[in-house]
């Protein structure tokens, strides 16, 4: 695209060229140069000229650039001098803030207030998405016994639209399932979908409650072993618990007691979980859902923690609930 200047060549040749100022000659300089009046006398007799006056002076009213920036950035100078020394004149010497001063009030606010724990920020975050799951084996209230309850577990809120990741073995042969949300409110749910070969159950709650807050899930591309992890869920159905450790190892394999199935790629944790835990995240110091509770090793037949549980990443339970991998 052509250009066109704001002005043209020919609109600028018919500019009136700037006058050019001429040094004064030696007569104009004479005539002008102020003489003293009849009897004016300095101290030392009659005033006589400089010794510059000969030099040529520039036109008056004129100065240089030079001249203009220095006064300018004199000024400025003086005038950010003046500012200040106005802000220390009106600052009370008292209130002079050290580095020792801040390092006394840092030191006090820490010993008088000290910092919550990640731990405690973890399960702040991940609690109100964080749902008891119950397999029920009557098909209504109306035929429900006092022993009604089957297996009873932990579950986490993905979406706001109230899909629940669990696992399989908490709602397997119920022929009816409930949750319970962080807000008390209870709603059945439905199996949409199962993953056997990681013990994964996705659930679509019927009712929802006003404030339903999904949980935030993370890739465990970047997750390694010593990395501090919170398992929040309700375990022997009480809660919601908090426990928290650290990732002992990655893509470990489970054999169920009976020897019936075999879960691999699994995260390892020291974070005491236990029957009820099942289902429930596993969350980082972030709160941010790394994996889904599954399993728990023993040596005994005692169904009790002794330092190491399993959870299916969370990649496997997303797909599971038709999501993108991460």
């Amino acid at each position: 695209m052509k250009r066109t200047p704001l002005y043209s060549a020919a609109s600028r040749s018919r500019q009136a060229a700037p006058p050019v100022p001429t040094a004064p000659t030696e007569a104009a300089r004479r005539s002008a140069a102020p003489g003293p009046s009849p009897g004016e006398t300095s101290a030392h007799g009659p005033r006589e000229a400089s010794a510059g006056a000969g030099a040529p002076r520039p036109p008056r009213g004129t100065s240089t650039r030079a001249g203009r920036w220095a006064f300018a950035g004199g000024g400025a100078l003086v005038g950010l001098c003046v500012a200040t020394v106005a802000l220390l004149m009106l600052q009370p010497p008292g209130q002079r803030l050290t580095q020792k001063d801040i390092d006394k009030a840092v030191l006090h606010t820490l010993n008088t207030k000290p910092l919550p724990q990640l731990s405690t920020k973890a399960a702040d975050i991940v609690r109100p998405s964080v749902v008891r799951v119950v397999g029920l084996s009557s098909p209504s209230d109306a035929e429900a016994k006092d022993d009604d309850e089957g297996g009873v577990g932990s579950g986490v809120v993905i979406t706001d639209r109230g899909v629940i990741l669990t696992n399989l073995h908490v709602v397997a042969g119920s022929r009816r399932v409930k949750v319970t949300f962080a807000d008390g409110t209870e709603a059945d749910a439905q199996v949409i979908n199962v993953q056997p070969e990681n013990d994964l159950a996705v659930l679509q709650a019927q009712k929802l409650p006003d404030d339903l807050v999904p949980a935030t899930m993370r890739s465990t591309g970047d997750l390694r072993p010593g990395d501090r992890v919170t398992a929040v869920g309700f375990p022997f159905g009480i809660g919601p618990s908090v426990s928290h450790g650290v990732v002992s190892g990655l893509k470990r394999e489970f054999r169920s007691p009976e020897g019936k199935q075999v879960l691999t790629n699994l995260i390892q944790f020291d974070a005491a979980a236990n029957p009820g835990n099942s289902g429930g995240p596993l969350v980082t110091d972030e709160g941010e859902v790394v994996g889904i509770v599954t399993a728990i090793l023993n040596p005994v037949q005692q169904r009790f923690f002794v330092g190491i549980g399993f959870a299916v990443p969370i990649e496997n339970a997303a797909a599971g609930a038709g999501m993108h991998p991460f």
